[in-house]
Parts: structure tokens; sequence; C-alpha cells
């Protein structure tokens, strides 16, 4: 069993978090066309389409891309992913639930192993803990069509909403698959062995019988009948093993804090076409664990939570009387200021005047200056009048 760590900061239940590939030409077409859609039919609320510039500075351009869990050590020498898009949109659940989501498009020219692909992160988030029956902000931005190419994982291969077969040609290449599956993706990943050769029924995907907002963060992999052997080889680093027939749940890196190989496999998996019940709710409870945040996966939230754009009228209207009141009282206390330096001034120009009418001293420019004692008239004079302002500042800074 792997180990688990009490430090791993979980991501807020409120949150929903993807990320994956677009093999397409036009991403961001596609995510626009399906926003317009949805938003023409009242489904979402509103939607913003933003480029990098057009964002508060340092905010999407800074973001880190995605990690090639196949980079090569002359594939980090290339230059980091820049953003190249930013869409943002907000609707409601429940009837009076909003969430708030933004998805950033990432390209990264030069990658070996990219294929051209463009890299994309979404962050959602609700006024209340994520429910997995509401809607999936995935298909929010990206159109619900298998023809469209943009629910390719992280890790080249695997692809959401399908089954990906396991290729056998090259031991150490499953095992690494597996491994990377683990540490580069923040997708479920469910490794199925086939009893028998499926039909055609039996060769469905899982996708449709999960929750709305599952059915796009699950990879389903499948391995043949004379692979039982070889997979469970490639998956010993991890520490899990798949029933004969049966199914497992990978762990994730960080491990997540309640995950047992034996409390997330299933002993047999019916592939006929029937609802696997069983290996279904394994998903889900799976699903429903302390999620680890990683490092790309906790700055998407504070992307979404810092730098939103997409405020309704309501919203406009709290920001703008906060920055007012915020200007006022900076005006206030620069008034306050002023008036006390002035008093400060006058106070000290009257001691001074008080002093050369009453005693002038006689002009020695040759002789070193010599400070007054603290007794002098003079110098407790302006001890005296700086002192009382000091003490109106602090009063007015405390207030």
């Amino acid at each position: 069993m792997p180990k688990t760590s009490s430090s791993v900061t979980a991501a807020p239940d409120t949150t929903w978090l993807g990320h994956g590939r677009h093999l397409g030409p036009e991403p961001e077409q596609d995510v626009r066309r399906n926003l317009i859609a949805l938003k023409s039919i009242g489904l979402i609320d509103d939607f913003l389409d933003l480029a990098p510039d057009d964002s508060s500075p340092a905010e999407v351009a800074g973001m880190p891309g995605l990690p090639d869990p196949f980079e090569s050590e002359d594939d980090k020498a290339t230059p980091a992913p820049t953003a190249r898009r930013l869409f943002e949109a907000r609707w409601r659940v429940d009837e009076d639930v909003t969430v708030r989501a933004q998805l950033t498009t990432y390209d990264a020219p030069g990658r070996r192993r990219g294929g051209g692909a463009v890299s994309w992160v979404l962050a959602a988030e609700a006024e209340k803990s994520w429910d997995l029956e509401w809607l999936s902000p995935a298909t929010v931005f990206w159109p619900d069509s298998e023809l469209t190419p943009w629910d390719h994982d992280v890790v080249p291969g695997p692809r959401l909403r399908g089954t990906h077969r396991l290729v056998a040609d090259d031991d150490k290449d499953l095992r690494r698959l597996l491994k990377n599956c683990t540490r580069g993706s923040w997708n479920i990943h469910v490794v199925v062995h086939e009893a028998m050769t499926p039909d055609a029924r039996g060769l469905e995907p899982l996708a449709p019988y999960l929750p709305p907002s599952l059915r796009h963060r699950v990879v389903e992999h499948r391995a043949a009948p004379e692979q039982f052997d070889i997979v469970n080889w490639a998956m010993k680093d991890l520490d899990v093993r798949v029933p004969r027939g049966g199914a497992v749940v990978l762990p994730s890196s960080p491990p997540v804090p309640g995950y047992d190989a034996e409390r997330f496999s299933v002993r047999s998996v019916f592939l006929d076409g029937s609802e696997p019940t069983e290996l279904i709710q394994k998903i889900t409870e799976f699903a429903r664990l302390p999620r680890p945040l990683t490092a790309d996966a906790e700055q998407a939230v504070e992307q979404l939570r810092r730098h939103w754009h997409l405020l309704t009228i309501e919203e406009e209207l709290a920001r703008t009387r906060e920055l007012v009141t915020k200007y006022a009282d900076a005006l206030d206390a620069m008034t306050k200021s002023r008036d006390l330096y002035r008093e400060a001034a006058e106070l000290a120009q009257a001691a001074l005047a008080e002093r050369g009418e009453s005693a002038p001293l006689p002009a020695q420019p040759s002789a070193p200056l010599v400070p007054r004692p603290e007794g002098s008239t003079l110098s407790t004079t302006l001890t005296n009048a700086f002192g009382r302002f000091r003490e109106a500042s602090r009063k007015g800074n405390r207030k």
C-alpha cells in the first residue's frame, strides 16, 4: 500500500480541476463556439474571452504549463509553455448555486512529444461543496462530442470518455506509461482486465455510467486476457494488482489519504454491455476522497480566486464602493498628515521667533557648531512642538 502524507495539501471540496490536451487545429475556436451556444440557450449566465495581455499583469502569461511526464533532459531545456487564451464562464447549479470557472490554453513550441498539441487547464469553483451530479465544467467550455479532440490526457496516449488499449510491445514502456499516469495526471486512472475478449457491447467505455462531473476526469485502461501477468508486473512499483477479470483504481501521486488497493479493486467486471455497478461505486468513492493539490493545480485555484474578471452588476458595484472607500480613507489620512505637519511647522516658527526676540545670538561663522543643552528654551519648545505632532499622528493612525 502506498504511503500517505499528512502534509499534502488537499484541494478545496468546492473545486473541480481538470487538464488535458487538444490535438486539433483551432482549440480556442471550439471553446468560443461552445460558450456562445450555451449562453444562447441559457445554460450559462455569461462568459469572457480574453487574450493574456488583456488580463492583469503577470496573471495568465506567468502561469506555468503542464508537466510533460515523458520529458527528456533535452526537452527540459526548451522554453516553458506560454498562455494562448483565457476563458471565463459563470453558471448556476441547483438553481441558486453560482459556479465560476476559468480555462487557460497553452502552447509549448519545441516540445518533442507534444505533436503540436495545445495544453489546457480548467479550474471551477462553486459556492458550496461540489456535487458530482452537477454539469461537468469540461462540457461548458468544450463541445461534448467525440469529433473534437480536446479530451486527450496530459500523458500521451490515453483519452477521456473512451477506452485505452494497453499495448505490450515493450513491457518497460507499459510500466512507464502507468507510472506516469499516476504521477503526471490529475485524472483518475482505472485498469480493467478482460477475462475474455469482449464483443462490441463489452467494448463500450465506462464514461456514460459515471456521474456527469466524473465523465471527463476518468481514464479507462483495458488489458487483454493474455496481458494479466504483464500488466501486474507493470504496476508493481505502484503496489497494486488487478484481479483476473476485474479492475483496480490506480493511486495518485502524491497519494490520497485513505487510499488502499484492496478497497478500490473489483474482483470481477462483466463486460457484456450492462452497467458495472460495483466499479462505478469504487470510482465515485475514490473521487470523493480529499484530492492532493499539486503545485500547478494550486496555482490554477489561486488564479481563479484572485484574478476573476467576469463580475455581475452587483459585484461591480460592490467593488466600486470598496475602491471609493479606500480612496476616501487614503485622502482623509493625507489631509490629516498635511494639517499635522502645518501645525508642527507653525509651532516651530513661533518658537524660533520667540527665541530670536528675547536673546538674539551673535553670528560666529568660524566657530564649530555646538549642540544646544536639552534645557534651553529653544530646544524645549521645539521638542514639545514635535512631540505633540508625533502624538497626534499616532492617534490618527490608531483610528
